[in-house]
């Protein structure tokens, strides 16, 4: 079962997402700010993180360039999520090394499927 955590300042998406996830049988951890992304990684190991661009003191881009620049997570995948489609936002987010890049949806479908992409060897314990 792959373990998923979730970043995102915004309560309301935070539990939405969680919810899709949670739905395919995976295990969903939260973080509500990112000050704690980089150490909460190195203790819980996830498969994958989704990681808002927009976040309280600290912003996703940010941490995506420590997450991947620290051995112990830098293979860890970082999905980014943004609630605008501006196309500087998702440049600046392959330039601080994440290894995607998602627009808020209400589409589980889609999130399902960008899990199932980055999390091939897993996507048999996925509903």
């Amino acid at each position: 079962m792959p373990k998923i955590l979730v970043v995102d300042g915004d309560d309301s998406s935070r539990d939405i997402l969680k919810m899709q996830l949670e739905g395919t049988g995976a295990t969903v951890l939260e973080l509500g700010s990112g000050e704690e992304v980089l150490q909460t990684a190195k203790t819980t190991h996830p498969d994958l993180i989704f990681l808002d661009v927009m976040m309280p003191q600290v912003n996703g881009w940010k941490i995506c360039q420590l997450l991947k620049a620290d051995s112990e997570t830098s293979r860890i995948p970082v999905m980014m999520l943004t609630a605008g489609v501006q196309q500087s936002d998702e440049l600046r987010s392959w330039e601080s090394g994440a290894d995607g890049y998602l627009t808020k949806s209400r589409e589980p479908e889609r999130v399902i499927r960008e899990v199932r992409e980055f999390l091939p060897s897993q996507a048999g314990n996925l509903a």
